[in-house]
């Protein structure tokens, strides 16, 4: 039996951080443990600016190897007057010319070269993320022309559900995304309300797989709360700790949480905030416009390491995610994984992965003062942090298992290779 060959695509790949980011490499390494070959193919871009700005940090091109993982990276072309060309030739109507042209995304001339032009042996393409089309139309043409199956995994981020004309789900449902997905052999989504937008977009329902993140509590558990005292110079003693880990910036809900957390402050609720991961131009901006009063019970802990997280876990009380723009939430598995309440944003796809007032609380998208009510509750309610905490762990142990949902993909990829065949 021939061993079935795979192509990912991904607009970058770890060391970049981000959750497509580590799910794909996570995916990538799990089929190359089931005798499968995988090549994975994406930017060298390792910061998220790298797509758009010549000086943002960059790996090296070329192609590298994790285990049985081949890792092809390709350089980003940079031009002048770029946003401003690709803006003038994302405006014509063909989804072709939109897709490749859209200004967030990388150009990378070498990888539409390989898609036009490789004639090696590949069983399956698979590709993420939206709304980084160009690697998406680039594996769209490479699976095309060589008549096999197109896979998509695309992260919708649906924003508000009750704003009609949401701003983050018109963007992730414009025109060339909207392509991809009726083009789409199999669609891979993460939640129900994610399920519903693709077949609202006319996708047929024998196409799209419900599939769901996992964690793997051995990664995230068992850390030490005085180890990250000492790590991150916290206090040993003082208030109750809500943690936040994420890109730090208005999309990630960081900016309306210090706008909660000036409440709490205001109301004299006594709070520690920690807030982890690399911070964004936007929240900068927040940060320095914030009150020194507030700053001082704030902590920032910048990028974790893997061996880190579970020290960061070990250290909050509380997890905080008021994200309008995640598909699922991963980071919320893992408080979870720890026995910690969540409180997010009842938007996008973490208004179905928080259970109201079972394993956690939602606000309504914006709603500051809800934000600060839940916390302010959590902060000083022991029993209901304990039981939401507990129900979380209950939960992602018996449906959130990683062997499970990338069993499944893999089980996706065998059926469609024998439909073809």
């Amino acid at each position: 039996m021939t061993t079935p060959r795979y192509v990912h695509l991904i607009q970058r790949y770890p060391p970049a951080l981000g959750g497509a980011e580590s799910y794909f490499a996570r995916l990538s390494r799990y089929l190359a443990q089931h005798s499968c070959q995988v090549d994975v193919h994406t930017s060298n871009a390792l910061a998220l600016e790298a797509f758009w700005r010549s000086d943002a940090v960059r790996l090296p091109a070329g192609v590298t190897h994790e285990g049985h993982v081949s890792i092809h990276r390709h350089a980003i072309r940079y031009f002048p007057c770029r946003k401003l060309v690709l803006k003038a030739l994302s405006l014509l109507p063909h989804p072709w010319i939109q897709g490749l042209t859209l200004p967030a995304s990388p150009q990378l001339p070498s990888l539409w070269s390989q898609a036009r032009r490789s004639t090696e042996p590949i069983s399956l393409i698979h590709g993420s993320a939206f709304p980084y089309t160009f690697p998406l139309y680039c594996g769209l043409a490479w699976a095309r022309r060589l008549q096999v199956p197109f896979v998509l995994t695309p992260f919708l981020h649906l924003g508000d559900p009750t704003q009609a004309h949401d701003r983050t789900r018109a963007a992730y449902l414009s025109p060339p995304l909207l392509y991809l997905l009726r083009q789409a052999d199999r669609v891979f989504v993460q939640t129900e309300l994610e399920r519903q937008a693709v077949l609202s977009q006319g996708v047929k329902e024998e196409r799209i797989t419900l599939q769901g993140l996992g964690v793997d509590p051995a990664e995230c558990t068992g850390g030490n709360r005085d180890r990250a005292n000492a790590r991150w110079s916290l206090p040993h003693h003082g208030p109750l700790r809500l943690g936040h880990l994420a890109n730090l910036s208005e999309e990630k809900g960081t900016v309306d949480l210090l706008r909660a957390v000036t409440l709490l402050h205001e109301r004299n609720i006594p709070f520690t905030l920690l807030l982890a991961g690399p911070s964004m131009p936007n929240f900068h901006r927040a940060w320095q416009q914030l009150p020194p009063a507030i700053r001082s019970h704030v902590h920032l802990l910048g990028v974790l390491t893997d061996e880190e997280k579970p020290d960061f876990f070990a250290a909050v009380d509380v997890f905080v995610l008021p994200s309008r723009s995640d598909s699922f939430g991963l980071v919320l598995l893992e408080a979870w994984a720890n026995s910690i309440p969540c409180v997010g944003y009842c938007a996008g796809g973490i208004a179905e992965v928080i259970r109201h007032e079972e394993d956690g609380y939602l606000a309504p998208c914006g709603d500051i003062a809800s934000l600060a009510n839940y916390l302010q509750l959590l902060l000083k309610d022991d029993k209901a942090r304990t039981t939401l905490g507990q129900h979380g762990r209950t939960k992602v142990l018996k449906d959130h298992r990683w062997e499970d949902k990338l069993a499944l993909v893999e089980h996706v990829y065998h059926s469609l290779l024998t439909t073809k065949n």
